[in-house]
């Protein structure tokens, strides 16, 4: 009674000065215009990584010593595939120096054949020779170019800034989080258009081939990429458009939902500008939820509407009649929507913060727009023209209404449970992390997945790169005891299954000491003689990255095959079970850095808030179900539907070999909290005609004919939006259309299909 008589309430307040609501709400939308065009894209690094995880902690402590996970690899290559002629060697110094003066780049570790600290050192009858690979006097005729081969081959940097076979030559370098001349956080999608153009358009030419990777680049392409969204949602405002015109026959009603729809999108974004935040790649897709989700209840809204209108022949009226009976049922769907977006929250990255709170942000607007604009909005209408509402359906009802039968019931019942139990059963061997090579938001045929592939090719030393950090005492690195056991658990993960190669300050040390016994290979050990080790040791310079200044951290640099989950995960495990027994003596092997360190520090923050965030959605909208329905059964009915249908998009993302990632993680929760939607309409309308006495079969077939045709309608219109992304040059938003499509429809069909069984058992006496 309390509901009813507020509900009453309100809508006498908004229909009795609709004129100043409609004032109201245009002025808002024209501030919110002004703001969302002042937004800006963000994709910064730290955004995409879980910080409080203890891998990025490490990870943060030691960037400014060893280097970040954010690098910018450049691979140029000669199509005769030889790189040693004076063309090749020009283009590869113009590209080293283009790259230096980017800004955003870390001057400091730009690296490739022409820096300075990239030297060789030979072993000769005096001693040790040696040099930078590319002498200050370079000139490229015959000559020179020979001085450099020789150079580089007692360098050792063949497979590591040459490729295996000397057609390729690479440059690289680290990017700052910070722009130095703005102090702004460093653009990254800015730095993947400047080498775009700087390098690649600039200097991929003679036939020399250029191949960029690394984080920035990516995101730059996903960002490229994104733009295409544009295009997707226009195809998904014509073809919902379409949709709702052929659900209302009506040009006058159709409009309405579109428009709110559209209204709710520029609140929204105006809004997160006005709360300072950017638009990465990922919320870019948050409009063809928002508008997907403000379409679906705007068309229960218009629905409502025309239906009373039929009967009353007021169009006010009719109004507010849909208002009164939907407002309730309808903020329920949308908080459970928000809390289903909210409950990301639990995923410690920025990026998915942010769009759990862009979406709840857009959620929330939509009950102001679409169940309070639309019916005011629409009391303007003449409806006089309205054409009947078509019976064509009644058969189709009365066969649902087959489904509240016993028999049928059980017989629903027995094959959902069977459903059910397969895809739990299929849903356990579902992965967390990436399961293909390459960039796992992009395609692979894509040019970023092909430059990977080749890099990964043609240099011994893969772009995975997982780096542990020995943690130790000062001057460790003159400790025999300490560095041998640096040397002994670097072997034994050299030999799990996963990792090419690796190095470390004690391998390099090896070689060192060899040298100064002739090179004689049964040298190349850690000696036991501290002054022997020290001559060694101080032969790397700290700006190796294989110790820092005082020598009490150095890391265990591994290169791995590629970053599949099931690799890291492998390499992972048996760093932490073999650690164990190397931490003696004061030395203390800490996870992670490098790219697969951060995929790794990922791959369990999402692994860890899986089950919460399950949890936290499922109770929200459980408790919101008890509160609307006041029925322990009622709220059974509209869950157990909605929980099989996670299992079964579980399994599926197992079927299609998609991993759980911070881009599927959210799909999941967002497709319980929108596909609860469905059964609250449909259970609310019964629970009224149970409550007058009505049987479970006959209240059944008035809420299909209140609200089915409705039902079916979203369903099927969420679904057709969404899966135009199937079509996205994004290989993360194909994944995302899939599960999205999969569960929109699948859900609908719980609603329609499942609940009316459940409520037979339910409800037994009626």
């Amino acid at each position: 009674m309390q509901f009813s008589r507020l509900v009453t309430f309100i809508e006498m307040m908004l229909f009795k000065q609709k004129k100043a609501v409609v004032v109201v709400f245009s002025l808002f939308t024209l501030f919110f215009a002004y703001h969302a065009a002042q937004i800006k894209l963000d994709a910064a690094f730290t955004k995409n990584i879980p910080l409080q995880h203890e891998y990025m902690k490490t990870y943060l402590d030691y960037q400014q010593d060893f280097g970040g996970a954010n690098n910018i690899l450049i691979s140029l290559c000669d199509p005769s595939d030889d790189i040693y002629n004076a063309s090749f060697f020009s283009t590869l110094k113009n590209v080293h120096d283009q790259l230096f003066f980017i800004p955003g780049v870390n001057r400091v570790s730009v690296n490739s054949l022409f820096s300075p600290a990239v030297r060789f050192t030979e072993v000769v009858e005096d001693g040790f020779a040696g040099g930078p690979v590319i002498p200050a006097d370079f000139q490229a005729d015959e000559a020179g170019l020979e001085t450099v081969k020789q150079n580089v081959e007692k360098s050792g940097k063949v497979g590591r800034l040459v490729s295996n076979d000397y057609s390729c030559a690479m440059v690289s370098a680290q990017l700052m989080e910070f722009d130095p001349q703005t102090g702004d956080a460093l653009d990254t999608i800015e730095i993947a258009k400047q080498l775009e153009s700087d390098i690649r358009q600039k200097y991929e030419k003679q036939g020399i081939t250029v191949h960029i990777i690394g984080f920035a680049k990516m995101v730059g392409d996903v960002a490229e990429g994104a733009k295409g969204v544009i295009l997707f949602f226009l195809f998904a405002i014509i073809i919902t458009t379409l949709l709702v015109y052929l659900f209302c026959r009506s040009i006058k009603l159709a409009v309405f939902p579109i428009v709110c729809s559209l209204i709710a999108i520029i609140w929204k974004v105006g809004l997160l500008s006005l709360l300072g935040f950017g638009i990465d790649p990922m919320s870019i897709l948050l409009p063809f939820l928002i508008f997907a989700i403000g379409v679906s209840h705007g068309v229960q809204m218009i629905n409502a509407i025309a239906k009373d209108y039929h009967k009353s022949k007021s169009t006010q009226l009719a109004c507010s009649n849909a208002f009164k009976a939907l407002i309730i049922p309808g903020f329920i769907a949308l908080v459970s929507d928000s809390i289903g977006f909210l409950t990301i929250l639990s995923i410690d990255i920025g990026i998915i913060r942010e769009l759990a709170i862009s979406a709840s942000i857009g959620v929330g607007v939509i009950i102001l727009t679409n169940l309070i604009f639309l019916p005011v909005l629409a009391s303007y209408l003449d409806l006089s023209n309205l054409q009947a509402p078509q019976n064509s359906n009644e058969k189709l009802w009365v066969r649902l209404a087959s489904l509240t039968r016993l028999p049928i019931a059980t017989i629903a019942i027995a094959m959902t449970f069977t459903l059910f139990v397969a895809g739990f059963w299929y849903a356990q061997g579902m992965k967390v992390g990436d399961l293909h090579a390459g960039a796992p938001a992009l395609h692979e045929t894509s040019r970023y997945n092909q430059d990977t592939f080749l890099i990964t090719e043609k240099y011994s030393v893969s772009v995975d790169i997982l780096s542990v950090i020995a943690e130790t005492s000062p001057d460790a690195c003159t400790s025999y005891e300490k560095m041998s056991a640096i040397d002994d658990f670097q072997w034994r993960l050299s030999n799990v299954e996963g990792v090419q190669s690796s190095i470390s300050l004690t391998s390099v040390a090896k070689i060192i000491n060899a040298g100064y016994n002739e090179a004689n290979p049964k040298w190349r050990v850690i000696s036991k003689n501290q002054a022997t080790l020290a001559q060694s040791v101080s032969r790397v310079p700290t700006n190796s990255g294989l110790l820092n200044g005082d020598c009490s951290a150095m890391p265990i640099i591994l290169f791995l095959a590629d970053h599949k989950a099931e690799t890291i995960e492998r390499v992972i495990n048996e760093i932490k079970q073999q650690k164990t027994q190397f931490e003696h003596s004061g030395i203390n092997f800490r996870l992670a850095s490098g790219p697969v360190g951060v995929m790794a520090a990922t791959n369990e923050a999402v692994t860890e808030a899986q089950t919460p965030m399950m949890l936290y959605v499922y109770g929200a909208v459980i408790f919101l179900c008890l509160i609307s329905f006041k029925s322990l059964k009622a709220t059974i009915a509209v869950i157990v539907p909605l929980y099989v249908v996670s299992t079964l998009a579980q399994a599926l993302m197992t079927y299609l070999q998609i991993g759980l990632t911070v881009y599927t993680l959210p799909v999941i929760a967002l497709g319980v909290g929108i596909g609860v939607d469905y059964g609250i309409y449909i259970l609310s309308t019964m629970i009224i005609y149970l409550n007058q006495g009505y049987s479970v079969q006959a209240s059944y077939i008035e809420a299909l004919k209140e609200r089915g045709s409705a039902v079916i309608f979203t369903g099927l219109t969420l679904a057709i939006g969404v899966s135009t992304w199937l079509f996205s040059t994004l290989k993360f938003q194909v994944d995302m259309g899939v599960l999205l499509t999969f569960m929109f429809v699948v859900n609908m069909l719980g609603a329609i299909l499942v609940l009316p069984a459940l409520a037979k058992y339910l409800w037994p006496k009626r």
